[in-house]
């Protein structure tokens, strides 16, 4: 009987579930798609149930597509967005709404622990900025602003670890997950009993740290049931989406090539044998899915959902669809005509790390025309990558090449651009969309025996294409990038301001 791999990324918008032989290939693909609640002052919910529910309609209709029996799949691995905080009672039932990476309501809260802890000791201790973005300033928000919610709450869990307990029972994390927690000491390799006293949290709410290669447990009865899977299936812990998607970019360690993954967030991410500081702070080193390995990162809040909100913004199923969009915006220029945006619709992280700064559009003339727009959007994210490459650079990161996956690295445009402004080849994997799920099979398949050596990850996919940078472009970007980081510097003090109140 062969032996399968079922993997599951639970995404921004959505859960990409895959299915894999037992060597880590890719066979299939399924996705389930869900709703984000955005709201004023920094608002971004997402309800477990839902995800619950992408989980069980996606394990079936995958089963369903590819004709797999569920009896032929050895484990269950687990990929999902980081830095979220879910709430969970006694009964192991969400609370309440999940705050999601893209919440930044609790920024008086980070502010207050940075200046409890220090800014410097806290980046330091964590391999982190003590930031708004983080789980641990939104518990402090979740206490201190719904004490009735709060008081229910007898765990805290990410989200890939939320679907670990309705499968499994059990109340667990990963490393690599803890990392984006601001509550993990780097160097120890445990909760930060520093960070938890002065946040004031009760360590005894956080979930057990197991390595990401660890079986949780066998999937239970009723979730079998709801799941199409079968009773027992192991379960894989797995990994964070950041570090999946590096394993699943075939990043292992000592690696020549970056990784830049482009989502409705976006990141640019190297392998390392150690974690690496940055005196600045711009960037972040989360553990790696792979014991004693890192995963130096810098990532930004909105890159695909940037470019989604502007096509949509300006008509874009009229207009032939995003993509018709994107093809134009490959025709015209929007920085060598003055023309910027700033992708900061969900605040920022690196490498500004300012949760206040908002999208803009600067140098709009009367012959812009949607596609202009576009381009701007394209350009503001890769020069908003740039400024993180350039860090990951000043800190010993060497990167020759970018390998680029994600729904966005299937855009020929983008990948030009991008190339052009960071004056490097990016190169498309010919696995994009899966990568983070491919990670978190390979992270199965060592769990439980099928794969032996986690250097498989770098057969499971190749270069695909290969986008040379101009180098004149590259030096026009350069001072584009210029000008693109003075828009930002001559508006934060504006973006600080407190909106007045109509009377």
């Amino acid at each position: 009987m062969r032996q399968l791999i079922v993997a599951h990324d639970l995404g921004t918008s959505g859960d990409k579930a895959s299915l894999h032989d037992a060597h880590g290939r890719l066979l299939a693909a399924h996705t389930e798609p869900y709703p984000t609640d955005f709201g004023a002052g920094g608002k971004a919910e997402q309800d477990p149930a839902d995800w619950w529910t992408a989980f069980c309609r996606a394990s079936r209709a995958l089963l369903a597509e590819t004709g797999a029996r569920p009896d032929e799949v050895a484990c269950v691995a687990m990929s999902g967005q980081m830095m979220g905080v879910v709430l969970v009672d006694d009964r192991d039932e969400a609370i309440r709404p999940a705050l999601i990476w893209a919440d930044t309501r609790a920024q008086q809260e980070a502010g207050a622990l940075a200046e409890r802890v220090g800014a410097e000791r806290g980046y330091e201790l964590l391999g982190h900025p003590i930031d708004a973005t983080y789980s641990l300033p939104k518990m402090m928000w979740l206490r201190d602003r719904e004490p009735e919610s709060w008081a229910k709450t007898t765990a805290i869990l990410l989200a890939k670890d939320y679907l670990t307990l309705r499968l499994t029972g059990r109340r667990c994390i990963d490393p690599s997950d803890a990392t984006g927690t601001n509550a993990w000491d780097q160097a120890a390799g445990r909760w930060s009993a520093e960070m938890l006293a002065a946040a004031q949290i009760d360590p005894g709410i956080l979930p057990e740290a197991l390595p990401s290669a660890t079986v949780a447990g066998g999937i239970r009865p009723a979730a079998a049931t709801a799941s199409g899977l079968r009773e027992g299936t192991p379960v894989v812990v797995g990994g964070g989406d950041g570090a999946c998607a590096a394993l699943g970019a075939g990043l292992i360690s000592g690696d020549p090539a970056g990784n830049a993954t482009i989502g409705s967030s976006a990141w640019i991410s190297i392998a390392s044998d150690r974690p690496l500081r940055d005196p600045q702070m711009r960037v972040v080193t989360f553990d790696h899915v792979i014991p004693g390995r890192y995963v130096p990162l810098g990532a930004m809040q909105a890159a695909g959902a940037a470019l989604d909100w502007v096509a949509i913004t300006l008509g874009a199923p009229a207009r032939g669809g995003l993509s018709a969009l994107v093809e134009a915006a490959g025709a015209v220029e929007a920085a060598r005509e003055g023309l910027f945006f700033l992708p900061y619709l969900l605040g920022e992280r690196a490498p500004l790390w300012d949760a206040r700064v908002r999208g803009t559009f600067v140098g709009l003339s009367r012959h812009h025309h949607p596609e202009h727009l576009v381009r701007a959007a394209l350009e503001g994210v890769a020069f908003n990558l740039y400024g993180t490459f350039l860090a990951l650079s000043s800190i010993g990161g060497a990167i020759e090449a970018i390998d680029a996956v994600g729904g966005g690295a299937r855009s020929d445009v983008w990948l030009r651009i991008m190339a052009d402004t960071w004056g490097l080849p990016v190169r498309r994997r010919t696995i994009v969309d899966e990568a983070n799920s491919l990670g978190a099979a390979v992270v199965g398949g060592m769990a439980v025996g099928l794969i032996d050596d986690w250097s498989a990850a770098r057969s499971l996919s190749s270069i695909e294409s290969t986008f040379e940078p101009d180098l004149a472009r590259h030096e026009a970007a350069r001072g584009d990038y210029a000008r693109f980081t003075d828009v930002y510097q001559r508006l934060r003090t504006w973006f600080r301001q407190p909106a007045q109140p109509v009377t």
